[in-house]
Formats: C-alpha cells, sequence, structure tokens
C-alpha cells in the first residue's frame, strides 16, 4: 500500500502566517503538522508517500527532503492549481499505478492512529467475495453535519450516498480527511465532472463507486479529529497534542525557576527566574527570563520571552516577547516582536501585514 497527502492547499483561513510559510507546516507541539500524518502512515507500515505540493513546494520539499528521516521514500507530485482533491488522484496515478492507498489530507490532525483503519481495509480485501471494497472512509460523529460531507451508511457498515453539505442531512456522519481506495478510483476520478465551483469533489467520485455496484465501506473514528486550518481550532489542537505529553529537560533551569507539570524543555533552552506550568514545550536555544509561561504553551525554537506572561499560545521559531503582561490565546509567526514600547508619549504602535487580526484589552 502507498501514501498519498495533499500538501497544496494556500492556507488562506490562517493568513497572515501562511503569506510566508506552507499552512501543513505551522507546528503543533512544536512539530509541522504535516509531519503527524507521515508518521502515522509509517507506523501503518506505508513506506512509499507521494505528496501533492503547490505554490508552497519548495518549503515542503525541504522540510520533507527525500523522506528518509522518517523512514520513508517521498515522491513529489505538484499541482499547478487547487483543482480537488479527485484532481490530485488523478494527476498521481503514475506513482500510484494499481496499488491500494490511502489518501490523507496534510492539514488534519487525528488522535486515532492509522494502523486498524488500514488493516481493516486490507483484510476485507483480502477475503474477497462481491462484498470486497473498493474504498472505505473514515468518519466522524459532528454536532452540525451541514457543514461537512455527509454519509448514509446502512447497519452492515456499507456507505449508500454522500452528500455535499446538506441542508437536509441523512445522518450526522461527516467524512475526515482519511480515505482508503484501489485503482478502481482512478476510473471514477476520470468519470466525473467538475462540481459547481470547478473542482473534482472526491465525494463525487466515491459516489460514482458506489452508483457502479462497488462497496465502500466506514470506519467512525475514534478520539478527536480537527482541520487545523483556522486559528482557533489549531490552538485546540495544540492542546490536546500537549496533553499527552511526556515531561523531559534537556536545557537549563536555574534553582530561582518553577516548573510545574508536563514541560519539555529542549536542548539549549534556558529557564531564568520564571515559572512555567504545563503542559507546555519550549524549543532549542529558546530562553525564558523572568516570565510565566501557562499551560498548552508551544515556544518554538530560538525565542526570547522576557518579563512577560503567556499562555495557551503558540510561538513560531524566532520570537520574541517582552514586557507584556498578559498573552493568551494567540499564533505568532515567525520572528515576530511584541514588546511594550518605553517611549513616550505612551502609545499603540504597530506593523502588521495583510489579513492580520489585532484584538486589544480594555
Amino acid at each position: 500500500m502507498k501514501g498519498l497527502i495533499l500538501s497544496g492547499g494556500a492556507g488562506t483561513r490562517l493568513r497572515p502566517i501562511t503569506h510566508t510559510s506552507a499552512k501543513q507546516l505551522v507546528p503543533i507541539a512544536n512539530k509541522p503538522i504535516l509531519f503527524y500524518g507521515i508518521e502515522a502512515m509509517k507506523k501503518a507500515g506505508i513506506n512509499e508517500i507521494g505528496i501533492i505540493v503547490g505554490d508552497t513546494r519548495k518549503e515542503i520539499m525541504a522540510a520533507v527532503g527525500d523522506g528518509s528521516k522518517f523512514g520513508i521514500k517521498a515522491t513529489y507530485i505538484p499541482q499547478d492549481q487547487p483543482l480537488g482533491l479527485a484532481h490530485c488522484v488523478l494527476i498521481a496515478h503514475e506513482f500510484l499505478g494499481d496499488d491500494d492507498f490511502v489518501m490523507y489530507l496534510g492539514d488534519n490532525m487525528l488522535e486515532q492512529g492509522l494502523e486498524g483503519f488500514v488493516t481493516e481495509f486490507e483484510s476485507a480485501r483480502a477475503a474477497g467475495g462481491s462484498t470486497a471494497p473498493t474504498a472505505q472512509i473514515l468518519l466522524c460523529h459532528v454536532d452540525d453535519p451541514r457543514q461537512f460531507g455527509v454519509a448514509e451508511v446502512t447497519k452492515e457498515g456499507h456507505v449508500t450516498r454522500l452528500v455535499e453539505k446538506p441542508k437536509d442531512p441523512p445522518s450526522d456522519l461527516a467524512l475526515v480527511g482519511v480515505y482508503l481506495f484501489d485503482k478502481t478510483i482512478h476510473e471514477a476520478v476520470r468519470a466525473i465532472k467538475p462540481s459547481a465551483r470547478g473542482e473534482l469533489e472526491i465525494t463525487d467520485a466515491i459516489q460514482w463507486l458506489i452508483e457502479q455496484g462497488k462497496t465502500v465501506r466506514h470506519e467512525v473514528l475514534n478520539g478527536w479529529w480537527i482541520d487545523t486550518g483556522k486559528k482557533d481550532p489549531l490552538l485546540e489542537c495544540n492542546r490536546l497534542v500537549l496533553e499527552v505529553l511526556e515531561a523531559r529537560n534537556d536545557g537549563s533551569v536555574d534553582a530561582g525557576s518553577q516548573i510545574e507539570g508536563r514541560v519539555v524543555i529542549m536542548k539549549g533552552a534556558k529557564v531564568v527566574n520564571s515559572r512555567i506550568r504545563g503542559p507546555v514545550v519550549i524549543g532549542s536555544d529558546s530562553k525564558i527570563e523572568n516570565s510565566y509561561i501557562g499551560p498548552y504553551t508551544s515556544v518554538g525554537n530560538g525565542c526570547n520571552i522576557v518579563n512577560s506572561e503567556l499562555e495557551h499560545s503558540v510561538l513560531l521559531d524566532g520570537c520574541t516577547v517582552t514586557d507584556v503582561h498578559k498573552m493568551t490565546d494567540s499564533l505568532l509567526g515567525r520572528n515576530v516582536q511584541v514588546v511594550r514600547s518605553q517611549h513616550l508619549p505612551r502609545a499603540l504602535r504597530l506593523m502588521l501585514g495583510d489579513d492580520s487580526k489585532v484584538e486589544l484589552d480594555a
């Protein structure tokens, strides 16, 4: 079995962070989102992974390389325009050949691994017979299915219908961004037409399989699933991942500092006269001085936090936060500086990129 990870999106909902960075490389607990998907595939025994890349291909390729650091072989497949998930399958045909494969959206995060999902599909196909599946989809119960692609399923676990963002949903089972296919999907993506938004929809391709009498199985997700395409879901995902941290200190903590709960301090990081209440991760070569770092915070590499208090935030590499009384629920891009002005008259002085958002206290 091969893997196909979709990493070509522009990440418009995470701007301005994604003006200069691929959304799949925004870190969760100081690890790029994309890496979690690659590692999940590796754990499921998948060693050949195709990665769909768009305008941020150079950055994705630089981060993943040839895949050897993950124990896999990476192949890059360029998609010049975002023409839909089924289009990704279409352009990946040469890489995929006739092999079964798992398709994974590169900005999704799952608590559940892929091992059981893949094993069930392979076992059902190996058993053969008229009900051997050509596809298997992962579903999740959601509060408002009108926002998602929704599946109608039988008691036997077979999918009978897929509807994209229905006004009257047939169930509360939404499609999660993980799919398993055999080679029949290549025929399906060639048979469908673009949707009203001009894209080849994977839901239409799967519906085509159903209409051809093929068996499409499903599994209901165990645990959480988050689309990290917006700030608040990304911060929530960071919180959930930090919840299962194992404490580790590879840096230095002076006698005047307090470390409470699950805290990871990476190599070269220094904590001076500060209090850190986990779960928290402090990146390599960062310095925390005379500060408080509260729960659910990820501080990237090479950051400098001085005389400040922050919690429930994600700071990418190279950030500086100085003399900030309280910062929370925040996402800072690379090399961002947040400092209290020392000049008179005191005023709020900003230099913000496109699509920035600033919320001020009273």
